[in-house]
């Protein structure tokens, strides 16, 4: 199937990652200009690297998210490098494990800043643009948690349920212009930060990972782990004119895995 994305540009944040850069190689594998955007320049010159060797076009570009003083200079180096940004894909990292109570006020203040405060600003300084040629796609990565909460990610859950309000809000505010929000929540997809919180629970439960693993697995519908091209294919989905009628959803990548309707 053509998804009808060739010449478009994207910004996809967080694509020197599991997730990001699955998003980013399988644009680039639909003819999209990426700008792959990360806080770590090797992770990111991978990425870019990794789509230019398979015939796709992509720039690394080393941005830090949480400052905003950066915006303009760096949305002025994409226009120069692909034109503006067409497609733009808000994916951050998430907080170290904790429970909901205790936290401090300034950790709080430090990830609303990070994960909610950088995204509304980046998708504001880039929503202009896309009102004036009418098109343009808002995708945001969050957290199956803001489903089913995840126990000891109490400050992950509730600060990306606060995008789940916020893109709902901006869909119905900016659908006449031609452009759709989205959320993508992925369930338990095989990347760095799945075996990052497998260890963590094995460590706090003094058990062996591969258990905490294979208990995680089974309790899966689809028995395994998601892909993350998976993941990046179901953004790609989103980001094309086929799906020019879906906004103001939240589109689970979850192998069945969360069991509320």
């Amino acid at each position: 199937m053509d998804l009808q994305l060739n010449g478009k540009t994207a910004l996809v944040f967080g694509a020197g990652g599991g997730l990001g850069g699955a998003i980013a190689r399988s644009l680039a594998a639909e003819g999209v200009s990426v700008v792959v955007a990360d806080i770590h320049e090797e992770s990111a010159t991978a990425t870019a690297e990794a789509i230019s060797g398979a015939g796709g076009k992509a720039i690394p570009l080393v941005w830090d998210i949480g400052d905003l003083s950066l915006i303009g200079q760096k949305l002025d180096a994409i226009k120069a490098a692909f034109g503006p940004v067409d497609i733009l894909v808000n994916n951050t990292g998430g907080p170290p494990p904790t429970p909901a109570a205790g936290q401090s006020p300034d950790d709080w203040s430090k990830y609303f800043d990070l994960m909610v405060r950088s995204v509304i600003a980046v998708t504001d300084a880039v929503l202009p643009g896309m009102r004036e040629r009418k098109w343009g796609r808002i995708i945001t990565s969050t957290s199956s948690g803001v489903v089913a909460p995840i126990a000891n990610l109490g400050i992950s859950n509730s600060l990306r349920l606060a995008l789940v309000g916020w893109s709902k809000t901006l869909a119905r505010e900016v659908g006449r212009d031609g452009i759709t929000a989205n959320i993508v929540l992925p369930g338990r997809i095989a990347t760095g930060r799945i075996v990052f919180l497998d260890k963590q629970k094995a460590k706090r439960e003094n058990r062996p990972v591969a258990e905490v693993t294979a208990e995680s697995t089974g309790s899966i519908p689809v028995g395994r782990y998601g892909d993350p091209k998976e993941y990046g294919d179901t953004v790609s989905f989103l980001a094309s004119p086929r799906a020019s009628y879906i906004t103001g959803s939240v589109i689970r990548v979850d192998g069945g895995l969360i069991n509320s309707i």
